[in-house]
């Protein structure tokens, strides 16, 4: 499939690492000129030395006015990647209120905030643009231990239609990607113990893991035209898990 982002601006939130890292390198080689932002100096600054060509920004997230303040400066913004999330996992019991404010300060307040200062100007504009806010499986069904992450996940999907309907009349689209396990460092990292893994797997029909590159395809086809009718879609990159 031929897509090309040149001539587009593009924003990816979590920048530094993992899916947001290889999102960034996807675009640039796929023409866009792209803004990657992120809390991690460290990985900012790496990012850049493998692509001299992009914008690098440190913004904590969790900080609504730094944030505002941060994405209104920028440029006009064609293309958004709401990748930057916060996990803790912890039983109902032992969920203390530092770890509910983060997980919703990260994973849904800031892609309101995020959204609500690029959209202005795409409107002030009168420009199309596109959206995909990076979601979970743990947003459509009940995982053991992730009620403060299944619950910021669940609204982000409700983010994303809201946004999808709201937006839309004015050219632009909101979509959401809702993946399985994805073999990140931090994914297999957090995946190691072979009982949690086997209990994962077997209930996966294709019986493996997302790699990076199945989630970076399915926020490229997002973003682009090739997907120009799609609007409001959750759209889960989790091998059958959440068909069973």
């Amino acid at each position: 499939m031929d897509i090309s982002f040149k001539g587009k601006r593009a924003l990816v939130t979590g920048a530094g690492r993992g899916i947001g890292r290889d999102t960034v390198k996807r675009l640039v080689k796929l023409g866009a000129k792209v803004v990657a932002l992120s809390k991690t100096k460290e990985g900012l600054e790496s990012l850049k030395l493998e692509l001299p060509e992009i914008e690098i920004v440190q913004c904590d997230l969790a900080n609504w006015d730094e944030t505002k303040k941060v994405i209104s400066s920028l440029d006009t913004i064609d293309l958004v990647v709401n990748n930057a999330a916060y996990a803790k996992l912890d039983p109902i019991g032992l969920v203390d209120e530092e770890t509910v404010d983060l997980h919703f300060n990260i994973n849904v307040k800031s892609i309101i905030n995020v959204t609500q200062e690029v959209v202005k100007k795409l409107k002030a504009e009168g420009k199309p643009g596109s959206i995909v806010n990076i979601s979970s499986q743990a947003g459509m069904v009940a995982l053991q231990d992730h009620v403060a992450y299944c619950a910021s996940k669940g609204a982000v999907d409700q983010i994303t239609r809201v946004s999808a309907l709201e937006l839309g009349p004015f050219g632009i689209r909101c979509n959401s990607i809702n993946p399985t396990v994805v073999e990140t460092d931090m994914g297999k990292k957090g995946w190691s113990d072979p009982v949690k893994r086997k209990w994962m797997m077997d209930r996966i029909p294709l019986q493996k893991f997302a790699s990076v590159d199945d989630v970076v395809d399915s926020i490229v086809f997002l973003l682009s035209d090739k997907s120009a009718m799609i609007n409001g879609v959750i759209l889960p990159i989790d091998g059958g898990f959440t068909a069973c």
